[in-house]
């Protein structure tokens, strides 16, 4: 068995290599599905967010591992080529390292962020329904869930209320030439970015909030939450002609502003800028829309450098969390070697107990004149003789469990109490 995690995220590839290899979140299932169908993948998980492409699976002892998922990947998007520098590749215990701090949002592009939390415990969900899931990345996720919630409620990593959105929040207050209660709003999209921003937006004071979707029920519903008006999406350009700031997070896979848009803006405001802030991915807006005069344009990567604001304090409670961290992988450890040897001793128990409940029968029939209550003594009596025969076999197993010694061991294990052949 081999646990592993291949990935990409904003410290490995920058934004138009995260997107070509971003799921969308039904294309989550379907990609579950044809990995589960190769026989060497036992178990697997794919988290996916506007940061970051993790997949992670139980290999059957597989040659070159990372060669393999960086094959699976690319089929999985149908890539011509793929770029290995952009990739990390994990194995056993750096891999549950590397899941218990992307838990804790210590791997968050904003330290501290609370959404990844709830995106790795919608990623486990989604794999678990769809049967891709069985008994170690059961343990695996769930320990790393209860490792978020546990680095958040004993540390002050999460005192801030900093994320992307509120990020992209910070980013165009510092943008504008005016206060940002003053400004007017526009968001695209109405999914949950969209909804962190606008919250963010409204706790800053700001009380003109305008939000286009595909989908216009989903604008409307999210634009009264805030007080805001709704705009069909194919309107969203004259819209913001009356916009200081334009966020986009619609999770659409093509551009939804390119500089044919970005120009009709520009006209529209007659020479009055405009902040962009693109947090999606894929991108909602061209590159090339940078170029445009009049406009002021950020994508995700942009943000790196607004994150400087709280860095020093975080990163104190983020080495607070690392002895956090560390117990919980040596816990985790300790119960997958458990597992790891439970078979040879369930073997034993079985053999031991189809061994007593045969010779106590045999020596009941030779007493047929026994009380019940001594049929009862004697079955008891047995089972403690067998319960305490096993006791140090069973106390050895533990100490061999994940030691390189334990693949020896088992061998002369099943050979001295011929376990197959009895099975």
């Amino acid at each position: 068995m081999q646990l592993v995690v291949l990935g990409l995220n904003h410290r490995s590839a920058a934004v138009e290599v995260r997107e070509r290899f971003s799921f969308e979140k039904d294309e989550v299932v379907a990609a579950l599905n044809r990995l589960y169908e190769y026989d060497f993948i036992s178990e697997c998980v794919i988290l996916s967010t506007c940061n970051r492409t993790e997949i992670y699976a139980v290999l059957e002892d597989v040659d070159c591992p990372k060669t393999y998922m960086l094959r699976l990947l690319q089929d999985l998007k149908g890539a011509e080529k793929i770029d290995e520098k952009a990739f990390f590749f994990y194995e056993e215990r750096d891999c549950i390292e590397h899941l218990f701090r992307v838990s804790a949002s210590l791997d968050s592009l904003v330290l501290g962020e609370g959404q990844i939390l709830s995106q790795l415990k919608g990623a486990y969900i989604q794999a678990y329904s769809a049967g891709c899931t069985g008994t170690i990345f059961n343990i695996l996720f769930q320990r790393a869930i209860g490792v978020g919630k546990k680095v958040r409620t004993n540390t002050g990593i999460a005192n801030t209320p900093v994320s992307v959105s509120y990020t992209a929040v910070n980013l165009a207050e510092d943008s504008l030439d005016k206060p940002l209660s003053d400004a007017t709003v526009l968001i695209l999209g109405a999914g949950t970015m969209s909804e962190l921003t606008a919250t963010h937006l409204q706790a800053k004071g700001v009380k003109t909030i305008f939000v286009s979707n595909r989908t216009f029920a989903k604008a409307e519903a999210l634009a009264k939450r805030f007080n805001g008006k709704a705009v069909k999406l194919d309107h969203f350009v004259e819209q913001a002609k009356n916009a200081d700031i334009l966020i986009t997070s619609t999770g659409a896979p093509h551009y939804i502003i390119t500089p044919k848009e970005a120009k009709k803006i520009v006209q529209l405001r007659e020479g009055e800028p405009i902040v962009m802030i693109d947090i999606a991915v894929p991108r909602d807006i061209d590159p090339a829309v940078a170029d445009i005069d009049g406009i002021y344009l950020f994508n995700i990567d942009s943000l790196e450098s607004v994150v400087e604001e709280n860095k020093a304090q975080r990163e104190e409670e983020a080495r607070r969390a690392e002895p956090i961290i560390h117990e919980a992988i040596e816990d985790l450890l300790d119960k997958l070697s458990y597992l790891s040897v439970r078979p040879m001793m369930a073997l034993l128990t079985e053999k031991a107990e189809r061994i007593r409940s045969r010779e106590l029968h045999r020596a009941l029939a030779k007493l047929p004149d026994i009380s019940d209550k001594e049929r009862r003594i004697m079955d008891s009596m047995s089972r403690m003789i067998t319960r305490k025969i096993l006791r140090e076999p069973m106390i050895h197993f533990n100490e061999i469990a994940g030691t390189e010694e334990e693949g020896l061991y088992w061998e002369l294990f099943k050979d001295m109490f011929n376990l197959e052949k009895e099975g």
